[in-house]
């Protein structure tokens, strides 16, 4: 493992991310990589009364059909942040500490925020004050190709990639979820998940989470 990791954006990123923000001592942001659909840059996945629940944020179409992700702009289309704050009420009002944060988390689904970049950006900061971690996260002043220098993660964390194959540092440690007893446990939901059901704790599952 090198001391080094470049990292894509995400939103309320998947535990997996988070064991790398804890793990490395410079992470790098891509900001100038071409936005991709389908990924946990504008997606995230959390435990709902019926299974696993994507949560997507829906983007602006822009007059190119490439876009830098620093340019990636939110869409009011379809009332998200109302649906998104009532799928996470919905899903973690009865867990542990979800009623402590609560009202830290609610402003995010109130305010509109041009930029997805900067969305993400301010949501992770908060989870990382809560969790306890000051990672030192940079953010790229032009597209990265040190990938040979670096760990690069900006594609391999991704939904329809499995971490047990493409990251083998990444072990999910099993922790308290509210329809554990319904579905078994589900790992590398959204780091909401993990704060919700697991509070300050969440920093010791992260710790036993790197291999």
């Amino acid at each position: 493992m090198k001391s080094e990791i470049l990292l894509s954006t995400a939103y309320l990123a998947p535990v997996e991310y988070y064991t790398k923000l804890l793990a490395y001592k410079n992470i790098y942001v891509e900001r100038y990589d071409n936005y991709i659909k389908q990924t946990y840059r504008n997606r995230c996945i959390i435990a709902a009364a019926d299974g696993p629940l994507s949560l997507t944020i829906p983007t602006e179409k822009g007059e190119t059909a490439k876009q830098l992700v620093k340019d990636i702009r939110i869409s009011d289309h379809g009332n998200w942040r109302h649906m998104h704050w009532n799928a996470l009420v919905s899903a973690y009002k009865n867990s542990p500490f979800f009623e402590y944060y609560a009202d830290y988390f609610a402003p995010f689904y109130e305010k509109k925020y041009p930029f997805l970049i900067d969305f993400n950006d301010k949501i992770c900061n908060m989870v990382c004050s809560f969790i306890d971690i000051e990672p030192e996260i940079l953010y790229t002043d032009s597209y990265s190709m040190n990938g040979d220098q670096i760990d690069d993660f900006r594609e391999t964390i991704h939904p329809k990639r499995d971490f047990s194959t493409f990251d083998t540092d990444f072990i999910p440690k099993p922790y308290y979820q509210v329809f554990k007893d319904r579905f078994g446990f589900l790992p590398n939901l959204s780091i909401a998940d993990l704060l919700f059901n697991m509070g300050p704790e969440s920093l010791i599952v992260l710790r036993d989470s790197i291999r």
